[in-house]
């Protein structure tokens, strides 16, 4: 393999960091005149649409029975479930401090590989997640209520258990990978997703739209396409190439992120406690890694 071939799958797996980093600020803008749900089911109808532009992917299929509990295991936790709680978070927290909550996942993923995989959990990694957890509720402690978050406690919650379906969804991927191409199985995604999210729309307390507006609907737009579509297909991609471990680490750079796009297009910005308390989340993270 040449080395632009080899560098491939990390080059992918940054664009797909920041295309999901971009994810808080687009959510944010959709939700601002949408009901989530609604939001979440126009991003998954159009990731489905764009699917007429790739027949030759749903070629060519050799699909397996065994596989079956795999895939609905998946899409169970992302979108289905990663999604309700995502979006229920960020009616509560800002789009920064859920994007420093994201850092967590690849200590969850590892404490999930232990846990179900049989990989070995290392004392350090426990310390590591011990420490990322503290951080994590003292950034949330430290949170007024603001206009970009009135409930930053119950917000970062919700996130934190959306964090426990993508590692879910990433322990999964990295089984499916192996015999399925990454865009394929990213439009199994979108299509679970638009099938679980339609009935949503009629439940009790949904807001249908009422009026239409050029951001939330190109923030609409936007998630479906380059983040729905773009991200998970960079995404899957990288972790066919290269072990999940690896790959879940890139994780870390969607806080970085977050928070840079946050402060720009928001303008929502931390205070200096706060500022610790990421700190503290990052140290628990690179703790757990063989980093120090």
């Amino acid at each position: 393999m040449n080395k632009s071939n080899s560098m491939l799958p990390y080059i992918c797996l940054v664009l797909a960091m920041v295309l999901w980093a971009s994810t808080f600020v687009a959510l944010k803008l959709a939700f601002s005149l949408y009901d989530p749900m609604v939001v979440i089911f126009g991003r998954m109808a159009v990731a489905s649409l764009l699917a007429v532009f790739f027949p030759f992917v749903f070629k060519n299929i050799n699909f397996r029975k065994k596989d079956m509990k795999y895939i609905a295991f998946m899409v169970i936790c992302e979108p289905c479930l990663y999604f309700i709680f995502e979006a229920k978070a960020l009616v509560y927290t800002s789009a920064a401090q859920a994007g420093m909550i994201t850092s967590m996942m690849p200590l969850m993923v590892a404490v999930g590989a232990g846990l179900f995989l049989k990989e070995t959990l290392t004392v350090k990694t426990c310390i590591g997640f011990t420490i990322a957890v503290m951080g994590a509720l003292w950034l949330s402690f430290a949170s007024n209520p603001s206009s970009h978050g009135p409930n930053p406690m119950l917000g970062n919650f919700l996130e934190f258990i959306a964090m426990v379906c993508a590692s879910g969804y990433a322990l999964s991927l990295k089984k499916l990978t192996s015999h399925y191409s990454p865009l394929f199985l990213t439009f199994i995604q979108a299509f679970a997703g638009a099938i679980f999210f339609f009935p949503a729309l009629f439940l009790p307390g949904t807001q249908l739209p009422v009026q239409v507006e050029l951001i939330p609907i190109f923030a609409i737009l936007y998630l479906g396409s380059a983040v729905t579509l773009g991200a998970y297909g960079f995404y899957n991609y990288g972790v066919s190439k290269i072990p999940a471990s690896q790959a879940t680490a890139f994780i870390n750079l969607i806080p970085v992120f977050s928070l840079i796009m946050s402060a720009i297009v928001l303008g929502e910005c931390f205070s200096p406690v706060q500022y610790m308390a990421s700190i503290l989340v990052f140290a628990g993270v690179i703790l757990s890694q063989d980093i120090l």
